[in-house]
């Protein structure tokens, strides 16, 4: 089954069929937008259509009537607005672009990474109101293209290999925490900082009204977009699924070692980032406690799965953040502003003109949402499905504590 096709693989859950046949045109979405499943879903399956469309290019779908990617918005009533893309960054693109463009003028090649799509109103909808709780836009960013569709001719086939490396370059480079300027990072603020401003100065929509989306890298992009615009003020909803931030050693070790190690690592490395926070780092921390009052308000939506490594580091973040603040909480409070990692990179952040200072992992708040199902742990596939197969659990965590944890399913 083709995961693209909308009618095969979207939340069957909300769908409601209107005649014979299986087109999209036959099925009506139900809709509640007071509904955190129902947001989630639909997050969720816009993203997947940034996947599609990049799918669709590769196999000449997109100018016809065979595209799969549109049937992922308009089953919501969105349409696009403006197809996102990049030039690849990546060392061979780089490299094959200075040997062959004196010779043949070749460029770069672009892959599409997101779309801005705006909601429109159902047709018979008359002069109803918009939903409050709906957004007006949602910008949406794909993750890590690794499929590789066995119809691609030559030419297709390299398109693909270079997003692949391209991908993989960025997700080198949040592995280590420059990520932020990237060019699809760079591309990606500048494209949603217009579209606030032609917001702001036409429709008078309020930021709220402006969605993030992302999956995986994709997840990674808005939440930098999102972070730059809240510390100017600007707090958008973003919904982050599977987010990547690979945790230290303990959580790549046995599950019978990794709870001896936590015990043992994560609290010895709070009380080292607190004596040098208190010390040789302060005005380090002091910077950090000025960016946490900034980005407090801003609470993103960070949807993982227990079992994905890709994510754990944000699981084991917030988790044992609210444990330290629990026991030793001057420790804590100083601690949660820094990370080893980080110090190992550059001992001084701020020279750092990659953004380094911005420590994109350290968020002062979230909604973290756990998923213990049997899904495939990284696939955004599990994020459409409703709330009884996922074993949900969220909690709102603050640089203040956090609220009691709740169940869903």
């Amino acid at each position: 089954m083709d995961s693209y096709v909308f009618t095969d693989s979207g939340p069957k859950h909300m769908m409601v069929k209107t005649g014979s046949g299986s087109s999209p045109a036959a099925t009506m979405i139900n809709i509640n937008w007071d509904s955190h499943e129902h947001r989630r879903c639909i997050a969720a399956c816009v993203v997947n259509g940034t996947y599609a469309m990049e799918s669709d290019e590769y196999m000449n779908r997109t100018h016809t009537g065979e595209a799969l990617a549109p049937a992922w918005w308009e089953s919501f009533n969105f349409r696009r607005l403006k197809t996102l893309r990049y030039e690849c960054e990546c060392l061979l693109c780089e490299t094959k672009t200075r040997l062959l463009s004196s010779s043949s003028g070749a460029h770069r090649p672009c892959s599409i990474y997101g779309a801005i799509l705006e909601h429109v109103p159902a047709a018979g909808a008359g002069s109803l109101r918009h939903p409050s709780s709906a957004p007006r836009y949602i910008v949406a960013f794909r993750g890590t293209i690794l499929r590789r569709h066995q119809q691609q001719h030559h030419e297709q086939q390299q398109q693909h290999q270079h997003t692949v490396f391209c991908d993989m370059h960025l997700n080198l480079r949040i592995l280590v925490n420059k990520q932020h300027g990237c060019g699809r990072f760079r591309d990606a603020r500048k494209e949603v900082g217009r579209l606030l401003d032609s917001v702001a100065d036409g429709s008078h929509v309020a930021p709220a009204a402006v969605w993030l989306v992302g999956h995986s890298l994709g997840a990674s992009v808005a939440l930098n977009v999102g972070r730059d615009m809240a510390t100017k003020g600007c707090y958008l909803p973003t919904f982050l699924f599977n987010p990547p931030q690979v945790s230290l050693a303990p959580s790549m070790l046995p599950q019978a070692l990794r709870r001896v190690a936590k015990r043992v690592v994560y609290p010895t490395s709070y009380a080292v980032k607190a004596a040098l926070g208190s010390t040789v780092l302060k005005r380090q921390e002091r910077d950090m406690e000025a960016l946490f009052q900034t980005l407090a308000p801003w609470v993103p939506e960070l949807y993982v799965h227990e079992r994905d490594i890709v994510c754990q580091g944000f699981i084991d973040y917030f988790e044992r953040r609210q444990k330290m603040l629990d026991r030793l909480r001057p420790v804590a409070e100083v601690a949660m502003k820094l990370s080893l990692r980080d110090m190992l990179i550059s001992t001084d952040p701020a020279k750092n003109g990659d953004g380094q200072g911005v420590r994109p992992h350290l968020l002062p708040s979230a909604r973290l949402w756990k998923n213990s199902s049997y899904h495939y742990a990284h696939g955004l596939e599990q994020w459409w499905k409703p709330d009884s197969e996922l074993r949900l659990s969220s909690r709102r965590y603050s640089d203040r504590g956090a609220e009691a944890e709740l169940l869903y399913g």
